[in-house]
């Protein structure tokens, strides 16, 4: 019996376990939140009465910005969570928010970039992100540099994730 737990314990990583609850709830609470961000760009549209577009697309245009990318780009860059960018160019494109071009050393590649009604929509997401600004100090006492800390540990965590893809931990 004794021989089991040194087993059980060993596979289960019990000298982990304080931290892996805390592990699990900023994994739960990253997958929240950018669920809760894609909520509150749909509720801004929604309430302008602009619902021709959804908020993924709002971000993609957002993150494009005064950009030419290709989709490649946009995934490597980080400005786009979703396995289906090509779907949403395509779907943007043909709204009218985003032009694209062959590239002209590889036909393959296509470039794309916001075209002014594409440019209007990151103003108003934009004007979002301003207008919480203006509040998120006072409301959620965050500043500066506990944003700082965030991103900071965010961005180590990413580089961790990534590190597992390419070294295959």
């Amino acid at each position: 019996m004794n021989m089991q737990m040194t087993k059980q314990e060993t596979t289960t990583g019990t000298q982990d376990e304080p931290i892996k609850h805390r592990y699990l709830e900023a994994l739960n609470l990253i997958e929240r939140l950018h669920r809760r961000l894609l909520d509150v760009v749909k509720d801004e549209f929604e309430r302008r009465g602009e619902a021709d577009i959804n908020p993924v697309q709002a971000l993609l245009l957002y993150n494009i910005g005064d950009e030419v990318l290709s989709a490649g780009e946009l995934k490597t860059r980080g400005y786009y969570q979703g396995s289906n960018v090509s779907y949403n160019l395509k779907k943007l494109v043909q709204a009218g928010y985003v032009s694209h071009e062959r590239s002209t050393t590889d036909r393959r590649a296509v470039r794309v970039r916001l075209t002014e009604k594409g440019q209007e929509v990151r103003r108003k997401v934009d004007e979002l992100y301003n207008r919480q600004l203006k509040s998120i100090r006072q409301v959620m006492g965050m500043d500066e540099e506990e944003f700082d800390r965030l991103n900071k540990a965010l961005a180590r965590l990413e580089r961790f994730w990534t590190d597992q893809i390419l070294y295959r931990l």
